[in-house]
């Protein structure tokens, strides 16, 4: 677990998504380095049960706020619970995942997709990140994915908002980091979560063992500190993504996903 300095990334940080997965883990990670906690999702007992936890184990203080960041108008609440702390990270998680038919698929359910995988990192990293310049200090750490540069078939919705999160972070740690800000773009590979299982993806019939979601937040974490434009998380996945042509990515993961949405399909006839 990467032990992250208060005095550069606190006293308080922000997360997205906070509710479970990636960044349930990002919360305690951060919680054990002593970083007060903003805890952001649409599940309000869960945060609190979380935040609870985190405060006894750790001895940090934290805010739950329940926001759908799919929704136009989450920024002014999220403002407004925020504006009197001290903010210096930000851990922009919130994301979906709806494999499926691009031609099949609901045109209102892509549109929330983009909102919140694309607008709702915008407009998080332009707020906080006015913000982390103005103090001189802090960190961005956006949450993409591995198909970010080579898209997923069946996932081409998800996958082209992966590559715009990629692209915004990269460029961002250019811009910001003469301001003593770091940016980071985390790109997890398959890692164990809720969102792992909701996908369809089984994981005891996966060609690799999908990483626990503590390795991929300390790497996370760690690429943070080192002020890395990108991590792909995972040493034999980045070797992976280093050497795979993009065609045969696109392949390998295209019969993968087109399985899982066929096995759904006959579900739901069934």
């Amino acid at each position: 677990m990467k032990h992250i300095d208060k005095g550069i990334f606190g006293p308080w940080a922000v997360i997205t998504g906070a509710s479970s997965g990636i960044g349930k883990e990002f919360a305690r990670q951060l919680a054990a380095s002593g970083i007060n906690l903003i805890l952001v999702a649409r599940r309000l007992s869960l945060l609190e049960e979380i935040g609870e936890a985190l405060a006894k184990d750790y001895t940090i203080a934290y805010r739950a706020i329940a926001l759908d960041l799919s929704q136009e108008g989450f920024l002014e609440k999220l403002t407004a619970a925020t504006h009197d702390l001290d903010i210096g990270l930000v851990v922009s998680n919130a994301g979906a995942a709806n494999p499926g038919l691009f031609l099949s698929s609901d045109p209102d359910m892509m549109h929330k997709t983009v909102r919140l995988s694309v607008l709702a990192h915008l407009d998080l990293a332009h707020h906080f990140g006015a913000k982390l310049v103005a103090r001189k200090r802090g960190g961005i750490i956006l949450l993409s994915g591995m198909g970010a540069s080579q898209g997923v078939p069946y996932m081409a919705n998800d996958s082209a908002t992966r590559a715009y999160v990629l692209t915004l972070g990269e460029t961002l740690h250019s811009e910001l980091k003469q301001h003593h800000v770091h940016v980071t773009v985390l790109l997890p590979s398959p890692t164990y979560t809720p969102l792992f299982e909701q996908i369809g993806f089984d994981a005891s019939s996966a060609p690799l063992r999908p990483m626990t979601t503590e390795q991929c937040v300390s790497e996370g974490l760690t690429a943070l500190c080192d002020n890395r434009p990108s991590h792909v998380a995972g040493a034999l996945y980045r070797m992976m993504n280093r050497l795979t042509p993009h065609s045969l990515f696109r392949e390998m993961n295209g019969r993968m996903l087109h399985k899982v949405v066929m096995q759904k399909q006959r579900g739901a006839i069934t």
